[in-house]
């Protein structure tokens, strides 16, 4: 993968034409982890069209190599948005913010904090989590592997242009883990108009966390948009079109006040409803010698087992994988105290067997559930 140009890395500024419903309206459009404002510039480009003033920051770390991005952290990120946000407000009455992959937790922190201050939120696939066991490692990994090497764009439409750093480093991806968890705990602050669109086949972002955003934000009235045709970046794929009108459709509800909003009258309507259908549901037969709220009393056979996992690992790979980690790191702690040097090779016998140990837990992480069948399951690490 090529490393993407440093144009393609510079911020973008779009002022708009001041037409229409566009007049005095910005829109913060917040790119994706190791990404730059390349990757949404169509995006962005098809709102100025419909008069909108777009800001699209190249956010810090990302402006020049991910050696550079390795020295940041998420709250360098969120300064940059924040920062862009401010001076968006100098030229636009009422602002919008539209987040892409990480972009979209970033938006979201800023509905969490400012979200007095913002009109809505549009959120393209946005990252908040990972359910991948190899996060778990990350704060060990980061400091044993700098960074990993990327694979291709994921997008579906040929000839999609790079826009993202050949390589990882795990330092700003743990970053981004912590930003995920703060993010997550802050959602119930976010009661917003949102939107969110994500693609069914996403192969960087599991469609699962669009969802959990929807089930935990706060917000009046949620928009929902699916692509089928576009994987994770849509801004440059197959269903740009649609992204674009279904935003600005999003955009003047939002201005005119036209959204559905749930109303405590609405509200009380689908309580009742549900109330109707559970008593419906209920046998009041009194020729029965029991009846459903009787079975409801009586107390239920205890034939639940609760489980108790054992404190340590069991099978052979597991009791290794804790040995070398703990060898390895008594070795280094005697050596690196009173100069302990069993074998005359320095430290790194207790390196070896610290890696060896790390290594081998990451394969166990890995490993399919049916390879594992002649282990124990409840090895705990």
């Amino acid at each position: 993968m090529i490393n993407p140009s440093d144009s393609a890395r510079a911020p973008l500024f779009l002022p708009g034409s001041g037409a229409g419903t566009g007049r005095g309206i910005g829109i913060l459009m917040l790119h994706g982890f190791l990404g730059s404002p390349a990757s949404i510039a169509p995006w962005a480009h098809g709102l100025q069209q419909s008069g909108f003033t777009v800001s699209a920051p190249c956010m810090s770390g990302h402006e020049q190599s991910w050696q550079h991005l390795a020295t940041t952290e998420w709250s360098d990120w969120y300064a940059s948005a924040e920062n862009a946000f401010l001076e968006l407000r100098k030229s636009c009455d009422r602002i919008f913010v539209a987040g892409f992959s990480m972009g979209g937790a970033i938006a979201l922190r800023l509905a969490e904090i400012r979200g007095s201050e913002i009109e809505g939120v549009i959120l393209l696939n946005p990252s908040v989590g990972d359910h991948r066991k190899i996060f778990s490692l990350l704060p060990i990994l980061k400091y044993l592997i700098p960074s990993v090497h990327n694979g291709p764009t994921d997008v579906a439409k040929p000839g999609a242009p790079a826009h993202i750093f050949p390589r990882t480093p795990l330092r700003a991806l743990d970053s981004l883990r912590q930003l995920w968890k703060r993010v997550r705990a802050d959602l119930y602050l976010v009661d917003l108009p949102l939107m969110i669109a994500y693609s069914e086949h996403d192969h960087t972002v599991d469609p699962y966390w669009s969802r959990y955003v929807l089930d935990n934000v706060y917000s009046p009235t949620v928009r929902e948009l699916i692509f089928e045709r576009s994987f994770h970046n849509v801004a440059l794929d197959y269903d740009l079109p649609e992204l674009i009108d279904e935003t600005v459709a999003f955009i003047h509800d939002v201005l005119s006040g036209d959204l559905e909003l749930m109303g405590e009258e609405d509200e009380t309507e689908l309580i009742n409803a549900e109330f109707e259908s559970i008593v419906s549901g209920l046998s009041l037969d009194q020729s029965s010698p029991t009846s459903f709220l009787d079975e409801l009393d009586r107390p239920q056979a205890d034939d639940f087992v609760p489980p108790n996992p054992p404190i340590a690992p069991t099978d052979d790979l597991g009791k290794f994988a804790v040995g070398a980690l703990l060898g390895g790191t008594l070795y280094l702690t005697a050596y690196g105290l009173i100069g302990f040097d069993l074998f005359g090779f320095g430290p790194w016998p207790g390196v070896l067997s610290f890696i060896t140990g790390v290594l081998i837990t990451i394969y166990k992480f890995a490993r399919p559930d049916e390879e594992l069948d002649g282990f124990d399951d409840g090895a705990v690490f």
